[in-house]
C-alpha cells in the first residue's frame, strides 16, 4: 500500500494506523533518507500501541525502548551498525522474545537479521511531504485514512 502524506502528522497518522494491525513480535524495517521521517512515523506507532513516552531518534542509544502500551515499542537506528554480527552483540534476539514491535532504521545495514519484515519506505516528495510504501509481512491491509 502507498500513501502520501504533507506534514509529520499526518506521517504520525500512518504509523498509528499501522500500530493497530500489528502483533507481538512484528518487526518493521524502515527504508528512507536522513530526515524522511521514520522518527515521526515511528511516533505514530507509539501513539498507536498507547505508549506514553516521548519518542526520540535512537542514533547515538542504538535502541529506545517504549514499554507503557498495550506492547512494548523497541525502536532502533542501525546507521552506526556495520553487519548483523553487530546487531546480534547488542542482543537483538533478546527483544524478539520479549512480544513487542521492533521498529528498525537503517534496516539495509543489517538485512540478513530480518525475517519477514513489514517494510516501511520513506520518500521525501517536497519540503513536507512524504510518499511512504508498506509491504511485506502479515500486513496487507488498507489501512483507510
Amino acid at each position: 500500500m502507498t500513501y502520501t502524506t504533507h506534514c509529520p502528522e499526518e506521517t504520525e497518522q500512518i504509523g498509528a494506523l499501522l500500530a493497530q494491525k500489528l502483533t507481538p513480535g512484528t518487526v518493521i524495517a524502515f527504508e528512507g533518507d536522513l530526515g524522511a521521517g521514520k522518527t515521526a512515523f515511528t511516533r505514530g506507532l507509539a501513539k498507536g500501541l498507547g505508549c506514553t513516552e516521548q519518542v526520540t531518534s535512537p542514533t547515538y542509544t542504538i535502541v529506545n525502548e517504549y514499554i507503557s502500551g498495550k506492547m512494548p515499542l523497541f525502536h532502533f537506528d542501525m546507521y552506526r551498525l556495520k553487519s548483523a554480527d553487530d546487531l546480534f552483540d547488542i542482543g537483538w534476539e533478546d527483544y524478539l522474545e520479549r512480544s513487542g514491535v521492533c521498529a528498525v532504521e537503517w534496516s539495509e545495514n543489517v538485512a540478513e537479521a530480518m525475517e519477514a519484515p513489514i517494510r516501511v519506505s520513506i520518500c521525501k516528495t517536497g519540503e513536507n511531504s512524504r510518499t511512504i510504501t508498506i509491504s511485506g509481512g502479515s500486513c496487507n491491509a488498507d489501512l483507510s485514512l
